[in-house]
């Protein structure tokens, strides 16, 4: 079966009741048991629900799973996947991570003694020491779109004992982790799965059975099950994912050739183009997929806040991934949490500006970007 064909029928229609095409919502929070000590499938909404049990289900189809859990956004996702970690352990994440992530290491990694590095050589370590638990990767990374070695990664990773980490967010149905190796693998379904900027979510993924069963107990603990109603929202977001995700690969590829010969670019970043040797690993473990975000630096003979107000098809705004085109300057939102000396070592300057690509005419969106360079010149 086609991955088209998984989204939208992933889940059986006669798996609910009478067969409705669309999953119903169910919002009951508790369920009845028939006897004390036999509980049926489904006791209380915080650890199982019909609705979100149907969208983990078509997440296990879609991505290659045997296990997902959906939680109440992107950031409980990357809570529950770090919190697979214990007191004295360490995880190493690639350098260029999303700001939430930082902030959860800095802000509650450090309070319960799990410690973390943020590390541009991964893939040329050829040992871990001990404490290290797991490897924390995202490929392409936010907002640098750089490319990490998968199975390099995993290899070093189980040689010394210790899990990885993949936040796939930004290259979903293209790149398997799973596939390649990968312990656990995490979405913010907000982004691309959801696709139309009106629900929170998340998923996190594993074939293994005995960390599936763990992260099951741990997000029933945690308290930050995914709703039922965002459940049914992120099934409806499933059905069109590919559809939506193709449009917006076609238009991030105009929009890129269209920013290779502007003079108002300094650098540009897009996924495999840092280097010949990033663009041969995404090629493999991709399919060399552009993805549907952009980032670039603006020349000093622009002034980037000019620019970005000036915009009329993309918003200001710190989300990727939706039918609609918006843009975000990560230093003062998306990676503000990592304070100006780490971003400067990391290369996230002042002037860099990011692009999330959406599934508006691709020329309209050229136009609009010209028209706000052409005044957003300085004289």
């Amino acid at each position: 079966m086609k991955i088209q064909t998984k989204l939208i029928k992933a889940v059986h229609t006669k798996q609910n009741p009478y067969s409705a095409i669309t999953t119903p919502i169910f919002l009951a929070s508790t369920y009845a048991q028939d006897e004390i000590n036999k509980p049926g499938e489904f006791e209380y909404q915080r650890g199982k629900n019909p609705t979100t049990k149907a969208f983990e289900d078509s997440i296990c189809a879609v991505f290659g799973a045997s296990y997902a859990h959906a939680t109440a956004s992107g950031m409980g996702a990357i809570t529950l996947a770090l919190s697979l970690l214990k007191t004295g352990q360490k995880v190493l994440f690639c350098e260029n991570i999303y700001g939430g992530t930082f902030r959860y290491a800095k802000q509650i990694m450090e309070n319960i003694g799990i410690k973390y590095e943020l590390r541009s050589d991964l893939e040329s370590l050829k040992s871990l020491s001990s404490d290290v638990g797991a490897i924390y990767i995202e490929t392409p990374s936010n907002p640098l779109l750089n490319i990490t070695d998968i199975k390099k990664i995993v290899a070093l990773a189980h040689a010394n004992n210790a899990i990885v980490i993949a936040d796939n967010t930004f290259m979903p149905l293209f790149q398997s982790p799973l596939a390649l190796g990968v312990d656990v693998e995490l979405h913010s379904a907000t982004k691309f799965i959801g696709g139309h900027g009106d629900s929170l979510g998340g998923v996190v993924c594993t074939n293994n059975k005995a960390l599936g069963a763990k992260i099951g107990s741990l997000k029933n603990t945690l308290g930050i099950a995914l709703a039922p109603f965002d459940s049914y929202l992120m099934l409806r977001g499933l059905k069109t994912m590919k559809l939506r995700f193709d449009a917006q690969i076609a238009n991030t590829k105009k929009i890129l050739e269209f920013l290779k010969s502007h003079e108002a670019v300094q650098k540009l970043y897009f996924a495999g183009g840092a280097s010949e040797h990033e663009r041969a690993v995404h090629e493999v473990q991709a399919g060399g997929c552009l993805g549907a975000v952009l980032s670039f630096e603006m020349s000093e003979k622009y002034c980037y806040e000019r620019f970005a107000s000036l915009l009329e098809l993309f918003d200001i705004a710190s989300s990727l991934g939706g039918v609609e085109s918006l843009i975000c300057h990560p230093a003062t939102m998306s990676h503000a949490s990592y304070g100006e000396q780490l971003r400067a070592k990391i290369g996230i300057k002042d002037n860099l500006l990011r692009l999330a690509i959406g599934c508006e005419d691709g020329e309209d969106l050229i136009a609009d970007l010209a028209k706000a360079f052409a005044k957003a010149k300085k004289s």
